[in-house]
């Protein structure tokens, strides 16, 4: 079976809600009607029921829990909430019930919050900002996690590295340049990622272009810090670095360059030190080892959120939500 078809299998079995919040667009309709006939999720969709099935174009939603703004009988009670929520920051009843009606991402975010909803999945048409600007505002972080992350799950094929060749490859897309802490929470969130989504252990590499200490600069003195971080708040993680990609996944190279280390040779989750170099690598693997990459997923959310790439497609925003499902169910 295939990554994604066991992604899909155990998604099934978690039944969750999944809402998809940018409904009216074609991809997503799609999507939805995908994740529909082949059982991944309930959708829920935002919007006036004509409208979204003439939008459709004829593929069945029907089986959509369709929510619209204008008419739904919780909608007083969500404004209300989200006033709670945000009046310390001086959003008015009014304002929460303007923004409600009318920008489908907080009202997605709501019924998440509200508990309607398991997760979401956006940003085929929006930027990631507007995603994850009401999540964070709403959502929160996740208990005792300090920083928003994210992470590609990588699959390539005929590899007998990492996991029958799945990784997980993170931060690719969201933080900038992460200081030693950052990369540490980064590290640890990946790891809790990687078994959520796959239910097998996290075999942690901190990547550098140094292999412990056969190069001196600023840059390895960081990920050797983010290494202690990581290992003294999580002692039982199985995590080393910092590693060089030969000496994280090629058990021989591992062997030879750190001797003793439980994670050299056999990583399945890699920790770039920066977004150029996980940008860049996880490009380069899917490229030129044509390996299937899903994501960017979000990490560090106290409930799933997940922004797609503006250049996705159906079948992408249906493995996110798939993924997503799995997120919601580990919660």
């Amino acid at each position: 079976m295939s990554f994604i078809a066991s992604i899909k299998e155990r998604a099934k079995a978690a039944n969750k809600k999944i809402v998809l919040p940018e409904s009216y667009e074609a991809r997503n309709l799609a999507a939805a009607a995908k994740i529909l006939e082949e059982g991944i999720a309930q959708v829920i969709l935002i919007g006036e029921e004509a409208k979204l099935k003439e939008a459709a174009a004829g593929q069945d939603i029907s089986k959509a829990i369709i929510i619209d703004p204008s008419n739904y009988d919780r909608m007083p009670e969500l404004c209300q909430r989200l006033h709670e929520l945000r009046k310390s920051k001086g959003l008015s009843l009014e304002d929460a019930e303007k923004l409600l009606k009318e920008d489908p991402l907080y009202l997605g975010v709501m019924l998440v919050k509200e508990e309607i909803a398991d997760g979401m999945v956006s940003g085929a048409i929006h930027a990631t900002a507007d995603v994850l600007r009401p999540a964070l505002q709403i959502l929160k972080t996740t208990p005792g996690v300090s920083l928003v992350s994210s992470f590609f799950i990588m699959v390539v094929p005929n590899c007998e590295f990492g996991d029958d060749g799945v990784f997980v490859f993170s931060d690719c897309g969201l933080v900038q340049n992460p200081n030693a802490e950052e990369l540490a929470a980064i590290a640890v969130s990946s790891a809790a990622s990687f078994e959520q989504i796959m239910g097998k252990q996290a075999r942690v590499a901190m990547l550098s272009h140094s292999t412990k200490g056969s190069a001196k600069h600023a840059d390895v003195d960081k990920v050797a810090q983010a290494t202690d971080i990581a290992k003294k708040s999580n002692p039982s993680l199985l995590l080393d670095g910092e590693l060089q990609l030969d000496a994280a996944i090629v058990p021989a190279i591992g062997a030879s360059k750190a001797k003793g280390s439980d994670v050299a040779g056999r990583a399945n989750v890699v920790i770039f030190p920066d977004l150029d170099a996980g940008n860049i690598g996880y490009k380069l693997v899917e490229r030129l080892a044509k390996a299937e990459a899903f994501g960017p997923v979000t990490q560090g959310i106290a409930k799933p959120v997940n922004d797609l790439s503006r250049g996705c497609s159906a079948d992408d925003i249906v493995g996110v939500a798939a993924i997503t499902a799995l997120q919601a169910a580990a919660k």
